[in-house]
């Protein structure tokens, strides 16, 4: 890929079709599997969706993404203390319910040959504009369990550690609030 050549209006997305299936590597192993060989079966059982984004005429796949319903609830946190420190900031108390709804990435891939032109910080601010302007489903979060790899590239992008003392040894829940990005009423007032 000559990346002083792209043209980011060669690039489109859609939803994953077994056609789309071929050599993606984005050099993670796990990754690369799930995209050959389990997200149409995540598809089918309705788990997950997984989308392609598809650079120029070859339609190569240049990146990809898996997006699961999520909540952030009082279980994610060690204490109900915890939970409620969360959510005081957030929510007026006629608000605070025990769990919050949440759209989680559950893969996020960009191909070996796109790095470096800010893909996966693109994929990020799509999310975040479908999940702000004409919001179907009413989504408060974007949740992501991060491998610890891809923690500071989540964290650039405005993800914070949803649990100071996880123990996961692979990965880290981080949690983005959407309501940081919309121009609606303040949600922490009555």
């Amino acid at each position: 890929m000559d990346k002083d050549n792209f043209d980011l209006t060669k690039v489109s997305i859609s939803r994953l079709q077994s056609e789309d299936i071929q050599n993606f590597d984005c050099g993670d192993n796990d990754l690369n599997d799930f995209l050959k060989h389990d997200a149409l079966d995540y598809q089918k059982t309705l788990l997950a969706v997984t989308y392609v984004l598809k650079y120029g005429p070859e339609k190569v796949i240049m990146a990809y993404y898996s997006l699961a319903n999520d909540r952030i609830s009082i279980g994610d946190f060690e204490s109900n203390t915890q939970f409620n420190r969360f959510r005081r900031n957030r929510f007026v108390n006629r608000k605070r319910i025990k769990s919050y709804p949440a759209v989680k990435i559950c893969r996020l891939g960009v191909s070996k040959d796109f790095r470096g032109l800010n893909i996966g910080s693109s994929i990020i601010d799509y999310l975040i504009t479908s999940f702000t302007n004409g919001n179907k489903t009413g989504c408060r979060f974007i949740t992501v369990d991060a491998y610890i790899v891809a923690i500071p590239f989540y964290l650039k992008n405005g993800f914070l550690r949803l649990n100071e003392n996880e123990k996961e040894p692979h990965t880290r829940l981080l949690y983005l609030d959407l309501a940081d990005f919309t121009d609606t009423v303040d949600l922490t007032k009555p």
